[in-house]
């Protein structure tokens, strides 16, 4: 815990709310977030200040206040804009959130022909093959499933998954920069056994994410992700002044 430094210019309520924000994001009140007395104690500083460094937590949708039961952690949402191809690593490390992730399967394997049509494989039915659950902060946020032409990624095998993007190691290892894909996203409501691994509450649901990835006019991955609904939110932003269609929904 840091200590809070009452010569600097910084109000002390500001001090405590960056000093909290931090203990926040890095797990520490993830079974109970300390009452204002408990601050108040532990910072030695006046309830005020307590309140003030918790209110502006609860306006930037960390902690949530409820009168009589006191102040319970909100886990951050992520938004990832729609407007350019993303990397869920990058839009996790943005949000002030440590990344990594937990590789299941890692491997080149035989595939159906429903994978073979996607990266246009013809007779050739072995892909690398990349399974990974990854976290945002202590939680998983997501279960990646991606599969990758042979001829294009074979430089990824062994490399480390455990943090960072993907496209950043085939670039590094394997001198293959995308140039192009599409994407499609549903909602869905996971089976039991995705919920267990996504440690989704029963009336949860989630975003199934579809990518296809190309090199230029070549097909490099097909890649299938389940996120979690209540962590992620998709954001779409049209140029200023543009007029809605007449038609459109209001």
């Amino acid at each position: 815990m840091a200590s809070l430094d009452r010569s600097s210019p910084l109000p002390l309520w500001a001090q405590l709310a960056v000093d909290l924000r931090r203990r926040l994001l890095e797990g520490e009140f993830k079974d109970r977030f300390p009452t204002d007395e408990e601050l108040h104690e532990t910072y030695d500083v006046s309830r005020q200040t307590v309140r003030e460094a918790v209110r502006q937590l609860t306006l930037d949708g960390l902690v949530v206040r409820q009168r009589g039961r006191g102040s319970t952690v909100s886990p951050p949402v992520l938004e990832q804009p729609l407007h350019s191809f993303y990397s869920l690593a990058s839009t996790v490390r943005a949000g002030g959130i440590e990344e990594r992730s937990e590789v299941l399967a890692f491997e080149s394997r035989s595939v159906d022909s429903e994978v073979a049509r996607r990266l246009d494989l013809g007779d050739e039915r072995v892909a690398v093959y990349v399974e990974r659950l990854r976290f945002a902060g202590g939680e998983p946020i997501a279960w990646d499933r991606s599969w990758l032409r042979m001829d294009l990624a074979s430089g990824l095998i062994g490399a480390d998954l455990s943090s960072g993007s993907l496209y950043d190691l085939l670039a590094l290892r394997c001198s293959v920069r995308i140039t192009g894909g599409s994407e499609r996203i549903r909602p869905v409501v996971p089976s039991a056994p995705e919920r267990k691994l996504l440690q989704l509450a029963p009336q949860v649901a989630a975003f199934s994410i579809e990518r296809e990835a190309f090199v230029e006019q070549t097909p490099l991955e097909w890649r299938r992700t389940l996120i979690r609904g209540d962590r992620y939110s998709l954001l779409a932003q049209w140029p200023g002044g543009l007029a809605p269609h007449p038609n459109s929904l209001a």
